[in-house]
């Protein structure tokens, strides 16, 4: 456990260790020795408070893990920015506790933890999930341009592919894009040529084929 504040070092410990089935082995403020000595230890939990997570280090957390992949790291202390929360996840904590935390709360996520759960405020769920899909969305993307670029088409041609993939018909495409129904045809006819398919729904199966990922 690494906690800058004396008094709440030592009466956390005290509760921890008053825990059956919970041993502590190590307690200290931040020190490139106490983080050394976190690997030595090979303990399975770390508990690391929010003033120690700020004065730290910004490797604290990769380095610890590096030393010890298996090592499972609780923040508590925390406030309930949701950018600092997904730094967080994104670091590879398991346990993200506030500053509003109980004692009993910390002793909680330490045994959820132990048993292979994450633990986060249910405030900050929302955005651990908004942050998946756009993730989700930004690796789609990032795939359907390599697909498109793989298949030569032009940028004009990989939105349309898209819309196509979606089902929409040349006047939604149209209207979309603000072109003409015209325009759009013309477009889809040249895909049409250049992925040598003779109609719209090979053109999507084709694209498909190629690994393209449909957006919703």
């Amino acid at each position: 456990m690494l906690v800058e504040n004396r008094l709440l070092r030592e009466a956390l410990a005290g509760v921890l260790r008053k825990q059956p089935d919970l041993s502590v082995v190590g307690v200290d403020r931040y020190t490139t020795d106490a983080q050394k000595q976190v690997a030595q230890l090979e303990c399975d939990i770390l508990l690391v408070h929010h003033v120690t997570a700020t004065i730290a280090s910004p490797n604290l957390i990769p380095d610890a893990l590096a030393r010890n992949s298996q090592l499972k790291i609780v923040l508590f202390g925390m406030g309930d920015d949701p950018e600092s929360f997904l730094q967080a996840v994104r670091a590879g904590v398991r346990g993200y506790l506030l500053d509003d935390a109980s004692a009993q709360d910390i002793v909680t996520a330490v045994r959820r933890v132990a048993q292979g759960e994450a633990v986060c405020p249910s405030q900050l769920s929302l955005a651990l999930f908004q942050f998946v899909v756009h993730a989700a969305e930004e690796g789609s993307l990032m795939l359907n341009l390599r697909v498109c670029e793989k298949l030569g088409l032009s940028r004009r041609q990989q939105q349309l592919a898209s819309f196509l993939a979606k089902g929409l018909t040349n006047k939604e495409i149209a209207a979309n894009l603000h072109l003409s129904e015209f325009t759009v045809k013309n477009h889809v006819h040249r895909m049409m040529r250049q992925l040598n398919v003779e109609s719209r729904y090979e053109a999507v199966q084709t694209i498909f084929d190629s690994g393209y990922a449909a957006s919703s």
